[in-house]
């Protein structure tokens, strides 16, 4: 069915594609609606996976789409990417030279953003390669203990403003940055302008060399935030991460590299099984291999040490993961296949309407199990 503000279309033509998850149409085909219904046969899959039309309708010179996917025996989907050896002792090394870094914490209150309930401070601590993390801190006023929570951010660079309304729940709250720079730097432009400049492509710098690789640096520095942290007096030893995207990805891979962590939450996460292109499926954002000049092996060795899957083998914690079946960002192939190895106890929300996005039923869903695991004892 087609309509136009609510009203069934007649009569309309409907070119349509159906496709395998991220990769090219292998049907393209119209239909005209015989009234204002019409079908489409998929087909089907003979493989675990997922099968996805696009329907496109035209109206008054403007085109208009929809798309829709189907699964197929997803649950027996495994991951393209395989985990080096020497995995674990590659990010032991790393950690190991890593805390050997004083971390000289800063922590500058902000008054004009607290509220009655909630302190907010800008925080840093220094991280390897002479660089520092920055973030936004928001911690319950009343005195006391609380558990606290790592809240990734997806991709990108931007200001944060802190989570006062989690905060105010009883929690502390540590909103990172990633990328080195302050993010309390409200009406500035050196967000947009290291958007769309020296950041522009940040996620595949230096891809070809696991020891100097973009993501080092702050997949150690997530790490690290647990110590910072842990160094609070108003702690209480209870830890939980969370994010969506890319911070669904760091997420995982904090949980993975750090045991002190208690619960995560991860919702269609970023960089997993980005290799999958090399095995005609989709493969994880930021989809660096679906270009074959970047299938070299020196890139396709560093991702291995990187690949949020290879992490997520490594779980302990329990952890509740969300997907969509619509998105087109970080493809349900990647994600239901990462969930798939997981072995620590896990909780599974699928959302077959979602894009590269949530509704807010899934965020309050995914929030209140993570205060749930956070409860003391």
């Amino acid at each position: 069915m087609a309509t136009d503000c609510g009203m069934a279309l007649n009569d309309v033509v409907v070119n349509y594609e159906v496709s395998e998850d991220l990769m090219n149409p292998h049907v393209t085909k119209s239909i005209t609606l015989k009234g204002h219904e019409g079908e489409i046969n998929l087909g089907t899959m003979k493989k675990p996976g997922y099968l996805r039309v696009k329907a496109v309708v035209e109206k008054d010179g403007k085109k208009y789409s929809a798309i829709s996917t189907v699964g197929y025996d997803t649950e027996k989907l495994l991951p393209t990417v395989t985990q080096p050896k020497d995995f674990k002792a590659f990010w032991d090394a790393q950690l190991e030279a890593a805390r050997k870094i004083d971390l000289q914490p800063t922590m500058t209150l902000i008054p004009e953003r607290c509220t009655d309930k909630v302190n907010v401070y800008h925080i840093s601590y220094r991280n390897i390669n002479n660089t520092r993390m920055y973030g936004m801190l928001t911690m319950p006023k009343a005195e006391g203990k609380y558990p606290a929570i790592l809240r990734f951010p997806g991709a990108g660079v931007g200001e944060k403003s802190g989570d006062i309304g989690h905060a105010a729940r009883g929690a502390i709250i540590l909103e990172f940055g990633i990328h080195g720079i302050p993010v309390n730097l409200t009406g500035s432009t050196i967000y947009s302008d290291l958007n769309s400049g020296a950041l522009a492509s940040y996620p595949t710098y230096n891809i070809d060399n696991r020891y100097s690789y973009y993501y080092k640096r702050v997949y150690i520095g997530c790490v690290r935030g647990i110590d910072f942290l842990a160094s609070l007096p108003q702690f209480n030893g209870k830890l939980g991460t969370f994010g969506g995207s890319q911070g669904g990805a760091l997420s995982i891979v904090t949980s993975a590299l750090d045991s002190r962590i208690n619960a995560t939450v991860a919702y269609f996460p970023a960089l997993c099984d980005l290799e999958g292109y090399t095995r005609g499926r989709a493969g994880g954002w930021p989809h660096v291999f679906k270009s074959k000049d970047n299938c070299t092996p020196e890139k396709l060795s560093t991702a291995r040490y990187y690949d949020v899957t290879n992490f997520a083998r490594n779980l302990s914690a329990p952890i509740h993961f969300f997907l969509g079946y619509n998105d087109l960002t970080c493809a349900p192939t990647t994600t239901r296949s990462t969930y798939n190895v997981i072995t620590a106890p896990k909780t599974l929300l699928i959302g077959e309407n979602n894009g590269h996005w949530l509704y807010a039923e899934h965020t309050n869903a995914l929030w209140d199990w993570m205060f749930e695991q956070l409860k003391e004892e």
